[in-house]
C-alpha cells in the first residue's frame, strides 16, 4: 500500500489528503455554526481553521509532500500559508454571504474549493518546498 501511496503524484496525494482535510475543516465549520449560530459564521471559519491545521499539517507533511524538513520551521511556514488561505477563504465567504446572499454552508463549501487552490500553491512552493526538506 505504501508503495501504491507515493507511486501516486504529489498532485494527486494532496487532492486526496486536501479532500479529507476540507471534509474535516468544513463539518468542524458547520458543527459551530449549528452550536454557536449561524450569525457567528466568520467565528466558526476562525476556529475550524485552527482546530483542523494540526491534522491538516501532518498529513501534507507525511502523506502528500514526505518532507524531512525541520518540524518546527515547516509547522510556522504552514501557519503562514494558512493565514493566507484563511484571509483568502474569509474574504471569499464574506462576499458570498453578504454580497451573494448565499447560505453560510454552501458560501463555505465554494470557498474551501477556490482556497485549496492556493494552498496547495503555497504548500507546494513554501511551506514543503523540496529544497526545505534536507533533513537538519
Amino acid at each position: 500500500m505504501y508503495n501504491f501511496w507515493f507511486k501516486l503524484s504529489a498532485k494527486i496525494r494532496f487532492l486526496i489528503i486536501g479532500s479529507f482535510n476540507a471534509l474535516f475543516s468544513y463539518l468542524i465549520y458547520s458543527l459551530l455554526c449549528l452550536i454557536l449560530g449561524s450569525e457567528y459564521y466568520q467565528l466558526s471559519l476562525a476556529l475550524s481553521f485552527a482546530l483542523s491545521s494540526v491534522v491538516s499539517f501532518n498529513m501534507q507533511k507525511h502523506f502528500v509532500f514526505q518532507s524531512k524538513g525541520n518540524f518546527l520551521k515547516e509547522y510556522l511556514k504552514c501557519c503562514t500559508s494558512w493565514l493566507i488561505s484563511y484571509a483568502i477563504n474569509a474574504l471569499l465567504l464574506e462576499i458570498f454571504v453578504s454580497v451573494l446572499n448565499i447560505n453560510i454552508y454552501l458560501s463555505q463549501f465554494f470557498a474551501t474549493g477556490i482556497t485549496a487552490v492556493f494552498t496547495y500553491i503555497l504548500f507546494k512552493y513554501f511551506a514543503f518546498k523540496e529544497g526545505n526538506n534536507r533533513p537538519e
